[in-house]
């Protein structure tokens, strides 16, 4: 056995990938490698150090390995871990719930507008509640937009109104009623003790209250937020990590044409 990160004994196991039983990938198929880290509430020391790895036993990790250790403050101290765990997940079963959209650029949705609704799309965006951060909306609706994705007030075809942070659900709905919007676009980065989910469903209550639930496309976005969760909470739609503006511009375009096709064939 070595001193290091990974055993030397020789590794009897399934080296063949097998999506029905998929374990982590550490530097071979199956080895079940992870890298984990967390706080404990005790001092630094040799004792945190086993307390450490008697906690990634009790996980169910074999070989554990503390690589890295450190006291934030007194009385607390943080870990880097190693271990290999046993557990498989069978990713031929898992179903996610997504956005329903064909993905397409900046040029093709305006070209898209232009041609199947003739006018641009008002489009509100803002960090509604008390939420602080602005680093979210502001990729989605800033003309220089994020990672070389140009954001909804670089589109022709798109009326952005970034309204920037902690502005409060009424005044959100009134902004929306007064620019008379298509869609409204809903970050969340503050989720601690699901302060988001209040907030969210209290703007569904609000748009409804008001009679333009149904006539308003209702979006919204951050790193905890899931297609299904916003469903669930009765959005149209919800995006997360790894989301630029060509997925959001691209559903509330696509999404605008759905709408107003079911309408029309209702009325004939």
């Amino acid at each position: 056995m070595s001193s290091g990160l990974y055993s030397m004994q020789t590794q009897d196991f399934d080296k063949t990938l097998d999506l029905s039983k998929v374990k982590p990938y550490g530097d071979t198929i199956n080895d079940g490698k992870v890298q984990l880290s967390f706080t404990l509430p005790v001092p630094s020391g040799a004792e945190a150090v086993e307390a450490a790895k008697q906690l990634l036993k009790q996980m169910g990790f074999e070989n554990p390995q503390v690589v890295f250790y450190r006291e934030l403050t007194p009385g607390f101290t943080f870990f880097n871990c190693y271990g290999s765990t046993v557990h498989t997940v069978n990713y031929s079963d898992i179903h996610v719930p997504k956005v329903e959209s064909q993905v397409m650029s900046m040029e093709e949705t305006d070209r898209f507008i232009r041609e199947n609704i003739g006018r641009p799309l008002v489009v509100i965006g803002a960090s509604t509640g008390t939420d602080a951060h602005t680093v979210g909306i502001d990729a989605i609706m800033n003309m220089k937009g994020y990672a070389g994705h140009y954001g909804l007030e670089r589109y022709e075809m798109i009326e952005a109104h970034n309204l920037g942070s902690q502005v409060p659900n009424e005044e959100f709905v009134a902004k929306a009623i007064e620019l008379k919007a298509d869609a409204l676009l809903v970050s969340q980065i503050v989720t601690q003790k699901d302060v988001h989910i209040k907030n969210m469903v209290e703007l569904v209550e609000l748009l409804e209250a008001e009679g333009i639930r149904d006539k308003v496309i209702l979006i919204c976005g951050g790193p905890r937020i899931t297609h299904e969760l916003a469903q669930e909470l009765g959005y149209d739609a919800g995006f997360g990590m790894n989301a630029y503006a060509d997925d959001v511009a691209s559903f509330i375009a696509q999404e605008f044409v759905r709408r107003n096709k079911k309408v029309n064939n209702y009325q004939k």
